[in-house]
């Protein structure tokens, strides 16, 4: 089996960062390809497109292998997994305007609705196909600050006061944007007991603070950790946990709010794509191994949570513990928080006043 990034462009890394991790993170149009020797080649029906979200590189760099080897113990052929990250949002646009993607791995079940409802490629009942309504593993919002917490930042509050620079995506274009923003919007309602109009103005105060909003969580990455703007980062807890694994020498540290949001990532199989590719059965094992023991290790071991109870056990040590709340504690679906904050004209284009942090 081989495997290689292809990308195109060039990379300016730092020297205090590590190369690994920098090229890592300077890969905006990444595509990583196990067992494969053609861009995006389609030679055989056991080759697929995975189209994932920004964090997941390592992750899926990780899983992809596991599964190459699992699928030749199991079929005797050999698999061809090839890689797309970036904003979740703007992923699934991708997807819309003719990506022909054989799964999906969002951040938001709202983005495979929008892939589902815009092209029909998805079933309706996506949700049903695999357990825990199609999400393998979850995670939630964390803070990651610099050295010493200079700043004093501890909770969601710290982040409305004056002179503090947050970090954080673009909700437009990023699915773990959209998680801060909720997961801000439930702490001032849940532990505030504040109003909707309450609860606008908090949000609004915390992106007053916010400089610059990247696409996706992995350039906000690069906007805090590697650019050095910023007293703070809003980001995945598994992303928190990488860069301060990669890059500790340059002192970071994570953060847990007293209270933070279920974030659970969905996937799903483009049916009308496997279809056509004739890829139906290499698609639909690629997301089942994420729910068995090797998947579920290999998300523990990336800082996933995983749904496994037993690895779960095993890996209990290292996730912190806080308050979370899901979703539905605030709204229907994240249909109706999507059309609420999120829509062109919603709550976000209100809250959100470039250059206000400037």
């Amino acid at each position: 089996m081989s495997e290689r990034t292809i990308t195109k462009g060039w990379l300016l890394i730092p020297k205090k960062i590590p190369a690994a991790f920098a090229a890592s993170l300077l890969l905006p149009a990444l595509i990583l390809c196990s067992g494969c020797d053609t861009y995006l080649g389609r030679a055989t029906s056991d080759s697929i497109l995975n189209v994932s979200y920004d964090p997941t590189r390592e992750f899926f760099r990780e899983y992809n292998a596991a599964f190459v080897k699992h699928w030749r113990q199991k079929t005797g052929r050999e698999a061809t997994i090839l890689q797309s990250h970036g904003g979740s949002a703007k992923q699934a646009r991708a997807i819309i305007s003719g990506l022909e993607a054989d799964v999906v791995t969002l951040v938001l079940p709202y983005d495979i609705d929008a892939i589902q409802q815009t092209t029909g490629k998805i079933a309706r009942d996506w949700q049903s196909r695999f357990p825990h309504d199609s999400s393998p593993f979850t995670s939630m919002i964390v803070f990651l600050v610099r050295k010493g917490n200079p700043k004093g930042v501890h909770d969601w509050e710290d982040l409305i006061r004056p002179g503090i620079s947050v970090i954080a995506p673009n909700p437009k274009t990023s699915g773990a944007a959209r998680w801060i923003y909720i997961a801000a919007w439930g702490y001032a309602k849940k532990s505030l007991g504040a109003t909707e109009e309450q609860a606008r103005e908090f949000v609004g105060r915390l992106y007053n603070n916010v400089p610059i909003l990247d696409k996706g969580s992995r350039s906000s990455s690069i906007t805090f950790a590697m650019r050095g703007i910023g007293d703070v980062l809003l980001t995945w807890e598994s992303e928190a946990f990488l860069v301060t694994k990669e890059i500790n020498e340059a002192g970071f540290e994570i953060v847990v709010p007293s209270i933070s949001v279920l974030a659970e990532p969905s996937v799903a199989v483009l049916d009308a794509v496997a279809g056509k590719h004739g890829s139906r059965e290499i698609a639909e094992e690629y997301l089942r191994y994420l729910y068995g023991p090797v998947g579920q290790e290999i998300a523990a071991k990336h800082y996933y949570r995983p749904r496994d109870s037993g690895v779960a056990e095993k890996y209990a040590g290292q996730f912190p513990k806080t308050k979370l709340f899901s979703i539905e504690e605030l709204y229907p679906s994240w249909r109706e928080a999507q059309r609420i904050h999120f829509s062109d004209g919603g709550e976000f284009d209100g809250i959100y006043k470039p250059g206000a942090a400037e």
